[in-house]
C-alpha cells in the first residue's frame, strides 16, 4: 500500500510543480481568446471553466485509464511509480501544450497546428493517421459501454447475434450524432456535469474502498511473488516491461488522442489563464482514475476474487465495482465506467467532423451541412463495429490498432511542441517535449517492428530499430527546429 500512497504524493506534487513550470514556459496573458473573437455560437462559444476543464475530462478519459492499468498493473508495482511520473512529464505536458499553442493559435485544430509548424509532408501523414484513430476511437467506444452496459448493468448475453446488443449499441450511436452534430454547450455542455458527477462518484467509490476492504497491495521492496497471491515478478521477468506495458497503460501516461481533444475546448475558453487548470491538471485527474483501477486490480487478483487475465479486463471492472461498492454502489461506479468512454467517442466524432470540414473547408453552418458530413463518418464507424463485434478476433485487433496509433500519434504533437519552442525562442526548454519524445518514439517502434500485427521482428532486433529510430527522430526535430527558427530570424531582419 506504501507505494500506491507514495505514487499519488509523485503525481499530485509532482504535477503543482512541473505544471507550473509548463505554464511559465509558455507564459498565458490576457489577450482575447478565440470563444470571444470568433464567437459563433456552435463550436465558439464561451464556457465557464470548471464546465471547460470537466468536458476536457470527459473527454480524454474513455476506457484506457480503466482497462490499461487492469492489464498493466500485472507487470508488478512498478507501475505505482510508472503512471504518475510519465502522467507528469509526459502526458499532462503533452495535453497542455498542444492546447495552449492551438489556444493562441486561434482555436485551431491539431492538423493546423502540425501543418503549421512540421512540414506539408507530414501534415498529410498526421492528417490520415489521425482520422483513421479517430475512426477507431468511435468504434472501440461504442463496443466497450455497450458490452459493459449490455452484459453488466442489464443483464443481457451481449452476443453479436443478440438483438439486444445491438440496440444497445444504436442507443449510443444516436447519442453520439446529436452531440456530434449539434452546439456544444446545447448538448455537451449541459449533460456532461451529470456524467462527471457518477465519474468523480465511481472513481473516488472505488478509491475508498480499496482501504474500507483492506486490498493486499504489493510494494516495489517487496516480494512479488505473493504466498497466495499473484506471481507480478514473473509476469515482468516473462513480459518485457518495455515496451509492452506502456503500450498498454496508454491514456493514464500518455495519450496522441489526447491533443485531437484538448483543440476542441481552445475554443470555449474564457481566458488563457484556464489551461493549466483545463489541460495539465485534467489528465494528472486521469492519471489518478488510472492509479485506483491498477490497485483496486492488484487486491482483487491477490485475493483471488478474479483471475488475473489480460483478456478478461472488462470482466474484472465489474468484480472491483461490486466488491468495493456493493450492489447498489457497483452499479453506479459501472455507469462511471460507462461514462468514460461515450464522452470520449462523442467527441472524438466530433473533432473528427472538425478536422475534415477545416482540411476540406466544408460549410459546417447549419445542422444539415454538419449532419450531412457526421453522415459519412458515421457509416464508416458502422462497418468498423460489425467488423469488430462479428469476428471472433476482430475486437482484439481493433484494440491493438488502436493502442499502438495511440501512442504514436502523440509523436506528432512532440514534435509541433518543440518546433514551437524555437520559433518562439524558447530553445532552452525544447528538452520538456524531447525527453518523453524520444522515450515514446523508441516505445512505439520497438512495439511495432516486434508485434504480430506489426512486423514480427525478433526481440533483439526490435530494440535495435527501436533505439535508431528515437535518434534519428529527435535528430530530425532538432535539425529542423533550428533551421526553421534561422529562417524566420532572417525574415524579420
Amino acid at each position: 500500500m506504501l507505494t500506491f500512497l507514495l505514487g499519488l504524493v509523485i503525481l499530485f506534487v509532482g504535477a503543482a510543480i512541473y505544471g507550473r513550470f509548463c505554464e511559465k514556459v509558455f507564459g498565458p496573458d490576457d489577450r482575447q481568446t478565440p470563444a470571444y473573437t470568433k464567437q459563433d455560437g456552435v463550436d465558439y462559444v464561451p464556457m465557464k471553466s470548471w464546465k471547460n476543464s470537466l468536458i476536457n475530462l470527459l473527454n480524454i478519459a474513455g476506457t484506457g485509464p480503466i482497462i490499461g492499468p487492469i492489464q498493466g498493473i500485472l507487470f508488478g508495482p512498478i507501475a505505482f511509480l510508472t503512471i504518475p511520473i510519465g502522467n507528469i512529464i509526459g502526458g499532462a505536458m503533452h495535453d497542455y501544450f498542444s492546447g495552449m499553442i492551438c489556444l493562441r493559435d486561434g482555436g485551431t485544430q491539431m492538423p493546423d497546428m502540425i501543418r503549421k509548424y512540421t512540414t506539408k509532408g507530414v501534415f498529410w501523414v498526421y492528417e490520415v493517421f489521425c482520422c483513421l484513430l479517430l475512426l477507431l476511437v468511435g468504434a472501440v467506444f461504442i463496443y466497450t459501454p455497450g458490452d459493459i452496459a449490455a452484459k453488466q448493468v442489464l443483464g443481457f448475453d451481449g452476443a453479436a447475434t443478440s438483438v439486444s446488443t445491438w440496440v444497445v449499441y444504436g442507443v449510443i450511436f444516436a447519442y453520439y450524432l446529436i452531440a456530434t452534430v449539434f452546439p456544444i454547450d446545447k448538448i455537451i455542455g449541459r449533460i456532461y456535469p451529470i456524467f462527471g458527477a457518477i465519474l468523480l462518484f465511481s472513481a473516488i467509490g472505488v478509491f475508498i474502498g480499496l482501504f474500507v476492504h483492506g486490498y493486499p497491495l504489493v510494494n516495489v521492496w517487496d516480494d512479488w511473488n505473493v504466498a497466495g497471491g499473484y506471481a507480478f515478478g514473473d509476469y515482468f521477468s516473462d513480459g518485457h516491461f518495455i515496451p509492452i506495458f506502456f503500450i498498454t497503460v496508454a491514456c493514464g501516461i500518455l495519450s496522441g488522442f489526447h491533443s485531437t481533444q484538448t483543440a476542441i475546448i481552445t475554443r470555449t475558453m474564457k481566458s488563457e489563464k484556464e489551461g493549466r487548470g483545463t489541460f495539465y491538471n485534467m489528465m494528472v485527474l486521469e492519471g489518478f482514475i488510472a492509479m485506483v483501477w491498477a490497485a483496486a486490480a492488484m487486491g482483487v487478483y491477490n485475493l483471488g476474487l478474479q483471475q488475473a487475465d489480460p483478456n478478461l479486463a472488462t470482466d474484472t471492472i465489474g468484480v472491483i465495482a461490486r466488491d468495493t461498492m456493493g450492489s447498489v454502489g457497483g452499479i453506479i461506479a459501472l455507469l462511471g465506467v460507462i461514462v468514460l468512454p461515450i464522452t470520449s467517442g462523442d467527441t472524438a466524432l466530433r473533432a473528427l467532423r472538425l478536422t475534415i470540414a477545416d482540411t476540406l473547408h466544408i460549410d459546417q453552418s447549419s445542422n444539415a451541412k454538419r449532419l450531412s458530413l457526421s453522415a459519412i463518418i458515421f457509416a464508416l464507424v458502422a462497418v468498423i463495429l460489425v467488423f469488430a463485434k462479428v469476428n471472433t478476433s476482430g475486437f482484439n485487433t481493433l484494440w491493438r490498432y488502436f493502442a499502438w496509433s495511440n501512442q504514436t500519434l502523440s509523436l506528432f504533437a512532440f514534435a509541433a511542441i518543440a518546433v514551437w519552442m524555437f520559433e518562439h525562442h524558447k530553445e532552452k526548454f525544447v528538452w520538456i517535449p524531447l525527453i518523453p519524445a524520444c522515450f515514446y518514439a523508441f516505445v512505439t517502434m520497438t512495439y511495432i517492428t516486434n508485434a504480430q500485427i506489426g512486423f514480427r521482428v525478433p526481440w533483439p532486433g526490435a530494440y535495435t530499430v527501436g533505439a535508431v529510430f528515437a535518434v534519428l527522430y529527435v535528430g530530425v526535430i532538432l535539425w529542423f527546429g533550428k533551421k526553421r527558427a534561422s529562417r524566420l530570424s532572417a525574415a524579420k531582419q
